[in-house]
């Protein structure tokens, strides 16, 4: 439950309240094993703060973990704090110059509503998953970032009229799966988002052979599932989230007066309640462990 930070990182008292141990560089290298490194491409408003949503599940696996922090060059980040980017990000070409990824995180992003095409920074994306695709054991895509692995397969989003919003009740679909396979039979999942993926469609790709569906729930559909090669793992929800963010997003939503926009489905708006945290543990350690599997030589 090691997770590997500069001395004066931010979140260090945060992490530690939530037992997850911070070490230096130097103290990592100390001991007798080597950490993960993983790519975090941060996509998230207000980079900075989104850090410990990833961090805390990370951090609870019991392998050593040192976090690289990626920041795109098409993208101006303006709700983030600039001193904090240039201290602690670097560039994709970066990351990977210094040594291998063991594994890569793309997260959401709030751009769901725009077309893949008129994104900005998408041509960028598309490089770095064509690198990550060949080079990288495992590319997990959290809510955007898993529409943008999918776009990547050749599998596009639709835009919905209402958004799904709230905790959903979500099925375990292969019990035999390496990293979903030992989650519960259903679980508890929250999800916030404009986009998704249509049932049928993800339905005849696997019929193809070119996904496999690991989970799905009524309202919000197949909620996880990967590229045939295991090479992309793709989850729609958000089950880094603590519930005040799902309290957070409605109320700046309705601020703005979006009438596509309902209070988020089994959330207590006054006492939110996290009914996710066994699922997300589950879920981050076991694909910390493929890929431990995958890359430990």
């Amino acid at each position: 439950m090691t997770i590997v930070v500069p001395r004066d990182y931010h979140g260090i008292s945060a992490l530690e309240s939530r037992q997850v141990q911070c070490v230096t560089s130097d103290d990592a290298l100390r001991e007798d094993i080597r950490a993960l490194r993983i790519g975090i491409l941060n996509i998230m408003p207000k980079a900075q703060t989104y850090e410990f949503s990833l961090l805390q599940p990370l951090g609870r696996s019991v392998m050593q973990i040192e976090p690289i922090w990626i920041r795109l060059r098409t993208h101006a980040y303006t709700s983030s704090d600039q001193t904090h980017l240039d201290k602690l990000y670097v560039s994709f070409e970066e990351a990977v110059a210094r040594s291998r990824l063991d594994g890569l995180i793309v997260t959401g992003a709030p751009v769901e509503e725009i077309p893949f095409e008129e994104v900005s920074y998408w041509e960028e994306i598309k490089r770095i998953l064509k690198y990550a695709k060949k080079n990288v054991a495992s590319t997990l895509g959290i809510c955007w970032g898993g529409l943008a692995l999918a776009k990547y397969l050749g599998i596009d989003k639709v835009a919905y009229d209402k958004k799904v919003f709230g905790v959903y009740k979500t099925v375990n679909l292969n019990r035999d799966h390496r990293i979903t396979g030992e989650m519960d039979d259903w679980f508890w999942c929250p999800q916030s988002r404009h986009s998704g993926i249509d049932d049928a469609v993800l339905e005849r790709e696997r019929d193809k052979g070119n996904v496999n569906l690991l989970a799905h729930a009524d309202g919000a559909g197949y909620v996880i599932f990967e590229s045939a090669d295991t090479r992309f793992l793709i989850h729609l929800g958000h089950p880094e989230y603590e519930p005040e963010r799902l309290v957070e997003e409605y109320n700046r939503d309705a601020a703005k007066g979006r009438a596509d926009v309902e209070p988020p489905q089994n959330v207590d708006l006054k006492n939110p309640a996290n009914l996710w945290r066994s699922h997300r543990t589950e879920f981050f350690t076991q694909w910390i462990k493929y890929l431990h599997d995958s890359t430990s030589y």
